[in-house]
């Protein structure tokens, strides 16, 4: 397995990073929820290959609770900014319900010319990838549909680019639904996570509590033609955070709950890359890795450090934050 190494400590103003895009000069941008302290908004920050950060600009907030939560972030073809603003995370009573999906036009300097809110209402909006006309967002959890395993459901919602202010009932009646899962794992109930395209425009999503990857594939018409198990090997992936392909079609992962990257082939066979213990990340460990981004011939991992208990190598949060890196696999 490889050894992770340093790639950034990021500043103060940054105490849990998560999701990760490529701007149209090359740069490297995260999406910062803040978490881990309550006095902190939501920030999307862009760093150079040196590793070197600079803000590009606080999320517009939710009124009424005063902050942003943003996770997911994904570009349309114009570089407009999409995000996850997912407000219940902490699964506090006063931020339930809460979440957004938003759509930002920013300058390079950081000027935000619009804000529109594609969505509003979700429970735990969390990953985002677009393709086409549309954008495709997980949601970890839809606590109001009630199947009768008793075990937890979740969901992918398909929102068209242009869409506005859709109020999302986080039911199956939800007409924006793409597909469900049903997680098994009694110890991990937490569903849809990482999502990733590949080249064919398959979709495929990650389960987090089952440590499995699901290949959806489409019709013509673009509805859903089959959601299938592709990957699963609970001994070398533990949980499917974030995910991203490489030009070679293999899927990294990021194992929130086990320190790890794994990589999924082609063919479907699970192989855990890298790993770490618990530490403070300021060696270049991962620790507790949110979402990898393959980028500029390196794969950059989001060092989130905060969720602890069963089944978590993590044991408490710390400062400053870091990224980690790794190579390629060839």
């Amino acid at each position: 397995m490889q050894t992770s190494t340093l790639f950034s400590v990021l500043p103060e103003y940054i105490c849990t990073p998560d999701g990760m895009e490529i701007d149209r000069e090359g740069n490297l941008v995260l999406s910062c929820p803040n978490y881990a302290d309550d006095n902190l908004s939501g920030c999307v920050v862009k760093l150079d290959r040196e590793g070197n950060v600079k803000k590009w600009f606080d999320v517009p907030v939710l009124e009424e609770t005063g902050v942003a939560r943003n996770m997911g972030i994904a570009f349309d073809s114009e570089y407009n900014v999409y995000l996850c603003d997912n407000q219940g995370w902490s699964e506090k009573e006063d931020v339930l319900f809460k979440g957004r999906v938003l759509r930002l036009k920013v300058t390079d300097e950081g000027e935000i010319l619009e804000t529109k809110v594609v969505a509003y209402g979700m429970e735990h909006p969390n990953g985002i990838r677009i393709r086409g006309n549309y954008m495709y967002v997980t949601q970890s959890y839809l606590h109001p549909v009630k199947d009768p395993s008793g075990k937890l459901v979740s969901c992918v919602y398909r929102f068209a680019l242009d869409d506005e202010n859709i109020k999302i009932t986080n039911t199956l009646e939800d007409p924006n639904i793409l597909t469900t899962f049903l997680t098994q794992n009694p110890d991990c109930q937490y569903g849809a996570d990482g999502i990733a395209f590949d080249k064919e425009g398959n979709l495929f999503v990650g389960n987090f509590g089952d440590g499995a990857v699901y290949k959806i594939t489409f019709n013509e018409d673009g509805s859903v033609k089959e959601n299938k198990l592709f990957a699963q090997d609970f001994s070398q992936l533990e949980s499917t955070d974030g995910m991203v392909f490489d030009e070679n079609g293999n899927l990294y992962i990021a194992d929130f709950c086990a320190n790890a990257i794994g990589m999924v082939t082609p063919d479907g066979k699970v192989t855990r890359i890298a790993q770490s213990p618990d530490s403070d990340g300021l060696h270049g460990e991962l620790n507790q890795p949110g979402e990898p981004i393959v980028w500029d011939g390196r794969i950059i991992a989001s060092c989130f450090d905060l969720v602890t208990g069963p089944g978590k190598v993590n044991t408490g949060h710390s400062m400053p934050a870091t990224l980690a890196q790794l190579e390629l696999e060839r």
